[in-house]
């Protein structure tokens, strides 16, 4: 007779406890389930920026030692000279056609040897 009775359905308020337990466990992992994916998703973007602020930083210092180096008096007389600017008591003379020039006696002699 115990054979017959291990083999029965449990009673309908056990299975119902068990539904109702599994119900539970889908609910609350289908809750965890959104934040959760959020949080991962808001995680990833935070370190691809991260690197992102990193090499601006970097590009950053750079543009301020390019623009400290540009105030220099130097650099400044020669960014005047690429723009045309001359020294008081100075003459400016224009010289076109150097490349043709250069072209046409790099022909004769062989380099100029």
């Amino acid at each position: 007779m115990a054979v017959a009775r291990s083999s029965r359905r449990p009673p309908a308020t056990t299975l119902a406890r068990r539904w109702l337990a599994v119900l539970l466990i889908a609910m609350i992992g289908y809750a965890y389930y959104h934040p959760l994916r959020s949080w991962l998703g808001t995680r990833s973007e935070l370190h691809s920026r991260s690197g992102e602020v990193g090499q601006l930083a970097a590009q950053e210092h750079e543009l301020r030692q390019r623009v400290q180096a540009s105030q220099t008096l130097d650099s400044v007389a020669r960014q005047a000279r690429q723009l045309g600017y001359i020294r008081p008591g100075e003459h400016l003379f224009i010289v076109k056609g150097i490349k043709a020039w250069q072209k046409a006696h790099s022909r004769i002699g062989g380099g100029g040897k």
